[in-house]
């Protein structure tokens, strides 16, 4: 069974800096060899060294938690098995231009724990507490590029899971000031035709704040070519508490090219109820995505564009604002 950890920092440290400085170098030197394919840098390049013994670096920590972890619940070391993979270090810079400039990082990775995997599962993260407790998707789209961050609520999260048949998933856990939660997951995935594919996703959780709550998601892809996807994600929350929903919308055009490098066009839409009075607080906006390899084939960067119009309530008219971000993502 796999385990999902997770590490979302804001900040400015001499980690982030030293790869953000990689990030541009090499972001310039894949420009300036434009669509061809990237050739094998020399043993001694200073970029490919740095590239490098990052990816290493971020592996082996990863690894040397998910021993410790195991540990916990047994002796046997497990040796052979590789217990780390779909491994992922992002860090990205936002500006809106309604908004302060916002500098992320994130790290996760899926965790393979043998002794663990006797009984059930340990989930251990830090993100933004509401999010992740009403397993909000998409994120990076609909969270930190459309809507205004204004519940900054960041927060380590710790507990058991246990998985149960037929796609259920219960976990337990604690998140800051040991506030406890509880969660059951339900997911479904469809096939309609070779090109097509649905995932539905529904979260029941409970916390004291919210009480009750419920998160439907809905996500729809097609293939309409060898190079074209289309994908339309939808997710919608309410909780005994407040008794809005706030909802998101996302669709997106994705343009693949020669060299794994990838085109995207998203628009997308965020608002929230007002207990039946009428339209609430909602955003709207356009995307346009870049993405491309920087070093090899497990760094990548990415450039995004785009223009909004928020409105604050629903008595306020749309604003404008243009918003410009990049991105350094690394697997290991």
């Amino acid at each position: 069974m796999e385990q999902t950890v997770k590490e979302h920092r804001t900040g400015r440290g001499a980690n982030v800096c030293r790869l953000g400085a990689l990030c541009l170098a090499l972001g310039a030197q894949a420009a300036a060899q434009g669509a061809a394919p990237t050739p094998p840098e020399p043993a001694g390049s200073t970029l490919g060294e740095m590239a490098e013994t990052t990816q290493r670096a971020a592996r082996s920590t990863a690894e040397w938690l998910a021993r410790g972890i195991d540990g916990w619940f047994g002796s046997d070391t497990y040796d052979d098995v590789d217990r780390v993979s779909d491994g992922r270090l992002n860090i990205s810079l936002f500006k809106r231009q309604d908004q302060d400039p916002s500098l992320d990082v994130r790290f996760d990775a899926r965790f393979r724990l043998p002794n663990l995997e006797k009984s059930a599962y340990l989930f251990v993260g830090r993100d933004d507490r509401r999010e992740a407790i009403q397993d909000t998707p998409d994120p990076d789209s609909l969270r930190q590029r459309l809507r205004a961050d204004e519940r900054n609520d960041r927060s380590f999260l710790a507990g058991l899971g246990l998985g149960l048949p037929k796609g259920f998933d219960l976990r337990l856990g604690l998140s800051s000031r040991l506030k406890p939660y509880t969660q059951l997951r339900w997911r479904q995935r469809w096939q309609p035709t070779p090109a097509q594919r649905v995932d539905l996703r529904q979260t029941l959780f409970w916390t004291g704040e919210d009480r009750g709550g419920s998160t439907t998601a809905l996500s729809w892809e097609v293939d309409l070519s060898p190079v074209w996807t289309l994908r339309w994600l939808n997710a919608a929350t309410i909780t005994e508490v407040s008794r809005n929903v706030e909802w998101s919308s996302s669709l997106g055009a994705h343009r693949l090219f020669s060299g794994q490098r990838l085109l995207s066009a998203e628009a997308v839409l965020a608002g929230e109820g007002t207990r039946g009075t009428g339209r609430g607080a909602n955003d709207a906006g356009l995307l346009l995505k870049w993405e491309q390899p920087l070093h090899r084939d497990w760094l990548r960067g990415e450039l995004v564009g785009g223009h909004f119009w928020p409105r604050p309530d629903r008595h306020s008219e749309r604003g404008r604002a243009w918003a410009l971000g990049a991105s350094l993502k690394l697997q290991f």
